[in-house]
């Protein structure tokens, strides 16, 4: 159900956890049965957009794509506008200094932990450096995407994206939950229980959604 109206914040803003239950309710209600797009093309994996190839310069630093260009490892590729990075908060200095020689420039910090960079060929990068209880399991560097980039496992990025919750946060997650194979749900529903137990019902809602897309329910 959406979150009553004496649940907002003073400010007239829903939290993440509020605002993602209140758009799965919506998809709940509105989501029929089947994607209109054939399963090949959804199972297909492609890395059809250029990203800088932070795998030199980052070499020794505990790093992974996340955010849009992420979820290109477990959906298909979809168009988006930066570049989002996570590096160990314990290795913000040495980062900057490799991306600064590297030519990458400080346009500003974010709003939350991090700094948004601007690439020599004008790419927008976000090197995001926010101290997830889960980092040290999560920056490993055996899960690559279709281009061999270090990205997060899903269990991961699931959180990640379960904690912004905007709308299209959403749909990134019911579609890779819905083409996921029941072993990495499993790993996925493990996280969220340890990371996020208040998220679980919420999980299987999308999970349901991703499932009815895919015109498995």
């Amino acid at each position: 159900m959406p979150p009553a109206i004496s649940a907002i914040a003073p400010d007239g803003q829903l939290t993440p956890a509020q605002r993602r239950r209140f758009l799965i309710s919506i998809s709940l209600r509105r989501q029929q049965p089947g994607t209109g797009s054939a399963l090949q093309f959804l199972r297909k994996r492609t890395a059809a957009y250029a990203w800088p190839d932070l795998r030199p310069i980052l070499k020794v630093i505990r790093w992974a794509v996340v955010g849009a260009v992420a979820t290109r490892a477990y959906m298909p590729e979809r168009k988006t506008r930066a570049f989002d990075i996570l590096v160990h908060h314990h290795d913000r200095d040495a980062a900057l200094a490799r991306l600064k020689e590297a030519g990458y420039q400080v346009a500003s910090e974010l709003s939350i932990p991090g700094y948004m960079l601007n690439a020599p060929d004008g790419t927008e990068i976000d090197l995001l450096l926010i101290p997830f209880e889960w980092i040290d399991d999560a920056l490993q560097p055996d899960q690559t995407d279709p281009a061999g980039y270090p990205v997060l496992g899903l269990p991961y990025l699931v959180l990640m994206k379960m904690e912004t919750s905007r709308p299209q946060d959403l749909g990134d997650l019911s579609r890779m939950l819905g083409l996921a194979e029941e072993d990495d749900l499993e790993q996925v529903r493990a996280a969220v229980t340890r990371y996020m137990p208040d998220a679980a019902e919420d999980l299987e809602s999308l999970i349901y959604l991703g499932r009815l897309e895919m015109g498995e329910i």
